[in-house]
């Protein structure tokens, strides 16, 4: 992993994998005879569907150093079937913004206001790289003592993927961390000069299982879900998230946790009232 993203390599990569996992039944094209068929389109395909011509394609994909044009990414996105993230991911990547973006100005006290005026909900404030910079006391309880972090350890996806506490805290583990690796690689497109992001996706890359999904490609990011919990003191429940983000400042994401249903209701209660009381943290450090 370099500290800067190959845009060329990335690019080429990337739409070899979506060419490669997109079923054919799934484009308008007319059925054809194949004695054999290479994982999802081949190269001609897209190039009929995108309207451009095969050795662009072939060349698109060795990474020889193309940067395509706006239309031409919106060519291929529609060819590809991309997803609003993942088109987003393709612009990004070739350095044609997709959307306006304004650097935080690193001021969260607004924010931290906020947080703490959403208890007893759990909630939080991370940056594009996922470090944690605000929380209410329910969310330091609800996961970890933050303030007794070492601050490079502060991070929800390192926590997720490294942090010994974590390793059976989420029910459903590998999706949880398929799809915090989805939405990172959004962010690492949309940062390529971002050196801390850089490190620390090359830190975490050093996990088998962050590098095996990192290499999927997946691009996704979630404004709401759910997760299964299974908490040391409080047991199983599972929690419905929403993400947020400051008009202005997408490098920002607000995060607020509600109990999915009834019978989580009442273990999140139990975070609230102990985390009032002052209670330790189930995974105080």
């Amino acid at each position: 992993m370099t500290a800067n993203v190959d845009v060329a390599h990335e690019l080429g990569v990337f739409l070899r994998a979506r060419r490669e996992r997109l079923d054919p039944e799934a484009v308008d094209l007319p059925r054809r005879r194949r004695t054999r068929r290479t994982p999802g389109l081949r190269r001609e395909e897209v190039a009929e569907l995108a309207g451009v011509s095969v050795d662009y394609v072939i060349r698109l994909e060795q990474g020889r150093g193309l940067r395509p044009s706006p239309d031409v990414l919106d060519a291929l996105a529609r060819a590809l079937r991309l997803s609003d993230d993942e088109r987003a991911y393709l612009f990004d990547l070739t350095r044609h913004w997709s959307a306006a973006r304004r650097r935080s100005d690193g001021d969260t006290a607004a924010l931290a206001a906020l947080v703490s005026a959403l208890s007893p909900l759990p909630a939080m404030v991370i940056d594009h790289r996922f470090d944690i910079v605000a929380w209410n006391p329910e969310m330091a309880w609800l996961m970890l003592d933050f303030p007794g972090l070492p601050p490079e350890q502060r991070n929800a996806l390192y926590l997720c993927v490294l942090h010994p506490a974590f390793a059976g805290f989420y029910r459903d583990r590998e999706r949880i961390i398929r799809e915090g690796i989805a939405d990172l690689r959004a962010a690492w497109a949309a940062h390529p000069d971002d050196a801390a992001l850089a490190s620390l996706v090359e830190r975490l890359s050093q996990d088998e299982e962050f590098a095996r999904l990192w290499e999927r490609r997946d691009v996704m990011v979630n404004g709401h879900g759910t997760k299964a919990l299974l908490h040391p003191r409080v047991g199983a429940f599972s929690i419905a998230y929403d993400v947020l983000t400051p008009l202005g400042d997408l490098s920002r994401r607000l995060i607020v946790y509600r109990a999915a249903d009834a019978e989580s209701q009442e273990a999140l209660d139990t975070v609230a009232r102990e985390a009032r009381t002052g209670a330790s943290a189930l995974h105080a450090i």
